[in-house]
């Protein structure tokens, strides 16, 4: 017979480790082997219905259940504090939450009858000022179970929040729903299979605990005698009744280990809850996520998008190959344009986002401007009028999702202070500052539909189910997605997870929209879809937009300016237009698709470039000055031979890479001594110089190609 692949790949078990292995299951097996063969099963259910086993079941029931109710109430709270609160003396709290489990439980009652007895710490207040007697009593049996059991609990709900991204949380929070709101609406239904994991283990150590409540509740009859206290008294006695007992308890634990099925002990599949469920979307709460190639439209010297080739040319601004477009001509809303048509057909929210209004025009109802002082590791100022889209850009670390999260007041690194429309919005906790947060992949709730996450900030903001289902179905139909409606993030591809996300943010009209690369998952044409409605939209927003990308068609078709960081400083903050005919960025020169070469003005018309070497230009620059050599690819020659004549930049390189643009070719030349270039040139042109991977090749930039941008 043939045995499958697997079978025969399967490697065998080293017959030293098989023994040992096969020898701890035999000495697990064979006690519960030992009740089964003892078991009277003829006189089983005489045994168990006996009236003193019946009044041991219903009390223990009793016992248990209120001891899983007090775990709830104390633990759940602890749990949270233990995974999501940093204080003085955590680990002592968590030393004493795992105390119970490794404490002796007769040791654990002496405890109790001195902490909680009538002669202990706290036992002659509580009698003489509630009238309450724990010792011999069944709520002193309740304490004694909750003493041992609720460890359990803790331990595998601060397991499960520990597990569960903050995002969920800080994005409910942006929407506008309070901390209570977001606990009991997001954080719990997230970790439900880690609570009831805990709870029912909890449950269960409550039913077999002994040792405690014997010591500390005493063994009354129908007040403290548990089913574990009356194996031990039937044991004396009527050891087979005892051993019928000890069955069902057996049972019941054998029951609530396969209801688990491997959550405790992490051999299932589905105990990580949330993880299981949801996609891999990790990013930094603070930085900045490292951008996959596509997340790129152009660059230059080398970058990305050489690899992956350029947007289509319908999607392509116009600065990026042929210069600047004239301001008037920029695809962005000017301040006062009348609001395009499609605006209003769907009934939005009125401007302070807590309830139904009609569509009003342009510069009616209330506007925001944003004034926001940003210290710590962002430091800036950002003025900007209402209706104002900002593009933030820079390299990965520059500080803009670290400026984002300090505007929501969500991280430690930076402070903000935030005015928004006259109010100090900074000094208000997140959910009352009323600006939503798009993060860089969505954070949709795992455990609701697409509409039920687009209407989840409508709901926190007080607006009636039926009407903020309404608008969250209008919002997704806008963006295309209305027909996803009733499934959940994880039946759902990244590009339509973006779309809802986005949806999401929008229905809840905040004052201030932060979006985090909104669109870096959707592909080009339903980029470009999903870039005119967001346009549409703010063309009558009345507040402020901060848009984080990579991509320099969205910072021109949606941006009024463009902010530059690197390290955490705005290097630049100025129009589109005069971004891309200035760059003061190397890294937003390469974004454009430029050269960029930073270097130092020397007294002889040269540059001194930071990576090495020297470049001669035509400009004449105050020596000492930092200046930026913005050289476009189509201005770079490649030569097999050094050339002669009127060039004085030329360099040695090595091509490393040839990708092709439209009916170009781009070409990424690597130097020994210097900065790479990247130049464009005709597939005939490569041709005839035999371009290919490993060619040896000259460059060349004539000094009057560059232009220089202070720095």
């Amino acid at each position: 017979m043939r045995r499958s692949p697997r079978a025969r790949t399967r490697p065998r078990t080293p017959v030293a480790l098989a023994v040992p292995a096969l020898l701890a299951v035999a000495f697990l097996l064979v006690p519960l082997l030992g009740i089964l063969t003892r078991t009277r099963w003829g006189e089983l259910g005489s045994h168990l219905s006996s009236e003193g086993v019946t009044e041991a079941v219903k009390l223990s029931l009793l016992v248990s259940c209120g001891a899983l109710a007090l775990s709830l109430v104390l633990g759940v709270p602890l749990a949270w504090l233990l995974a999501r609160v940093d204080f003085p003396g955590k680990a002592l709290v968590r030393s004493l939450v795992l105390l119970p489990m490794v404490l002796p439980p007769t040791v654990g009652g002496v405890t109790l009858l001195l902490g909680f007895g009538r002669r202990g710490l706290l036992g002659p207040w509580l009698e003489d000022t509630f009238g309450i007697v724990l010792p011999f009593h069944t709520s002193g049996a309740v304490v004694a179970a909750t003493f041992v059991a609720m460890p359990f609990l803790v331990i595998s709900l601060e397991g499960t929040l520990a597990g569960l991204r903050p995002a969920y949380e800080e994005t409910a929070a942006s929407l506008g729903a309070s901390p209570v709101r977001v606990f009991c609406t997001v954080t719990l239904p997230l970790v439900a299979p880690g609570l009831a994991a805990g709870a029912a283990l909890t449950w269960a150590r409550a039913l077999g605990e002994f040792g405690a409540t014997i010591t500390f509740a005493g063994n009354l009859p129908g007040t403290t005698q548990t089913l574990p206290l009356q194996v031990y008294l039937l044991l004396q006695d009527q050891p087979e009744a005892a051993t019928s007992v000890s069955l069902l308890l057996l049972v019941i634990a054998m029951a609530v280990l396969v209801a688990l099925r491997g959550r405790w002990a992490g051999g299932g599949q589905r105990g990580g809850g949330v993880r299981g469920r949801t996609r891999d979307r990790r990013s930094s709460p603070d930085g900045d996520r490292p951008k996959r190639p596509a997340d790129t439209a152009t660059a230059g010297a080398g970058a990305a998008p050489v690899k992956n080739g350029p947007a289509p040319a319908e999607d392509r601004p116009v600065p990026v190959k042929d210069g600047p477009a004239p301001a008037e001509s920029s695809p962005a809303r000017a301040k006062n344009a009348p609001i395009p048509a499609t605006y209003g057909t769907v009934p939005p929210e009125d401007v302070t986002g807590h309830g139904p209004a009609e569509p009003a025009p342009t510069g009616s109802g209330e506007r925001w401007p944003l004034y926001a002082s940003v210290t710590g590791f962002t430091e800036l100022s950002l003025d900007a009028e209402p209706g104002t889209t900002v593009a933030v850009v820079g390299p990965n670390g520059a500080g803009k999702t670290t400026l984002l999260r300090a505007l929501l007041g969500l991280t430690p690194r930076a402070r903000a202070r935030l005015v928004l429309g006259g109010t100090e919005a900074g000094a208000l906790p997140p959910h009352r500052r009323g600006v939503a947060w798009v993060p860089q992949d969505g954070a949709l709730f795992p455990h609701l539909s697409a509409l039920a996450n687009t209407a989840y900030g409508l709901r926190a903001q007080g607006v009636r189910r039926a009407e903020a289902r309404h608008r969250a179905r209008a919002w997704l139909e806008r963006l295309d997605v209305g027909h996803l409606a009733h499934r959940r993030p994880a039946q759902l591809s990244g590009g339509q997870a973006g779309r809802v996300a986005l949806a999401r943010a929008l229905a809840a009209r905040p004052r201030l929209l932060l979006l985090d690369e909104p669109l870096a998952a959707l592909d080009q044409t339903t980029r470009a879809h999903v870039r005119h409605t967001l346009r549409t939209h703010l063309a009558g927003f009345g507040g402020v937009c901060l848009l984080v990308t990579h991509d320099p068609v969205e910072a021109v078709s949606l941006a009024d300016r463009v902010l530059v960081l690197e390290d955490g400083r705005a290097v630049q903050d100025a129009p589109p237009g005069e971004v891309a005919r200035h760059p003061k960025s190397p890294w937003v020169a390469r974004m454009l698709g430029r050269n960029a070469l930073a270097g130092t003005a020397a007294g002889d018309g040269t540059l001194l470039l930071d990576d090495g070497g020297k470049l001669v230009v035509a400009d004449p620059v105050t020596e000492g000055a930092a200046v930026l050599a913005v050289v476009a690819p189509e201005a770079v020659a490649l030569h097999r031979t050094r050339p002669q004549g009127s060039p004085r930049n030329v360099w040695p390189g090595t091509v490393r890479e040839i990708t092709a643009v439209g009916s170009r070719l781009r070409v990424l030349v690597g130097r020994p001594d210097g900065p790479d270039l990247v130049a464009e040139v005709t597939t005939q042109a490569a041709a005839e110089l035999g371009l290919r991977d490993g060619v040896e090749v000259f460059t060349s930039v004539k000094a009057t190609e560059i232009t220089l941008v202070e720095r």
